[in-house]
């Protein structure tokens, strides 16, 4: 424990580390504020491209916790980075919500529903047939396919639902087409949040609730790995895969309780 307090920055998962639906996690508000008065670096990472930065501040502020909107990097942004990087000024098709077609926007990144370079797909309320048959067309025109993040499901308030995973397989299926994922366990994204950051690889601790996404991408960024048993991954579950995290807690509340 004595060697995560001494990290200088830290990269967090949101869902199932901070919160749950509407509702902070034992000792979140305290972790927030060590974070703050140590003067350690940290980052919110999700890969729900659904909400801008600004949004995911308001959210945390109603539920009494204060952070800047400079503290989170979505899966959306990650993706209008990647594409930035392939193809400067590109354009692209968007299966997905107003936070997407705004961090692509933010990357000279426009929207095309005739001939676009990229069909993009994200977590959305508005999917339907329609769209499918249109990411269809384009993508034999010569599109490529690009999915936010590979989650099948996510939870919501009304329980788990299709994620972007899911949205895309019938896409991929028609085309035979896979999709490049962005997001987590894409170590990309992991990153970019290190730059962000400023700071190197070894300086970091990534806290996250999953095996599958989270700890395989810190794994492979070379990142000393939390895990924290406050979200999906149960102690009992860690066994089932090929790797490890480096740390286990039952929540980010244990490594105050270390500190104090």
């Amino acid at each position: 424990m004595k060697k995560i307090l001494e990290k200088k920055g830290f990269i967090c998962d949101m869902d199932g580390v901070i919160y749950h639906g509407n509702k902070l996690l034992d000792g979140v508000t305290e972790f927030v504020n060590w974070l703050t008065e140590n003067d350690k670096k940290f980052v919110f990472l999700t890969n729900s491209p659904e909400k801008t930065p600004q949004e995911l501040s308001m959210k945390l502020q109603r539920m009494g916790l204060s952070v800047s909107p400079d503290h989170f990097y979505t899966s959306a942004m990650a993706t209008a980075e990647f594409l930035h990087s392939q193809m400067p000024s590109c354009t692209a098709y968007v299966i997905g919500e107003a936070a997407l077609a705004k961090a692509l926007y933010d990357r000279q990144i426009y929207m095309n529903d005739v001939n676009p370079d990229y069909v993009v797909v994200g977590e959305t309320r508005t999917y339907s047939f329609e769209k499918i048959e249109k990411a269809i067309a384009l993508i034999r025109g010569g599109a490529k396919l690009i999915g936010t993040n590979p989650d099948t499901t996510g939870p919501t308030e009304q329980g788990i639902m299709p994620a972007t995973g899911s949205l895309v397989a019938p896409i991929e299926i028609s085309t035979g087409k896979k999709a490049y994922f962005v997001g987590k366990p894409n170590p990309l994204m992991l990153r970019h949040g290190l730059r962000m950051l400023g700071c190197h690889s070894e300086e970091i601790a990534f806290i996250g609730d999953r095996m599958d996404t989270d700890i395989i991408a810190g794994i492979e960024s070379n990142v000393d790995t939390v895990l924290v048993l406050s979200g999906v991954t149960s102690r009992e579950n860690i066994d089932l895969f090929p790797y490890r995290p480096k740390y286990v807690l039952g929540g980010v509340g244990d490594i105050i309780k270390e500190a104090e």
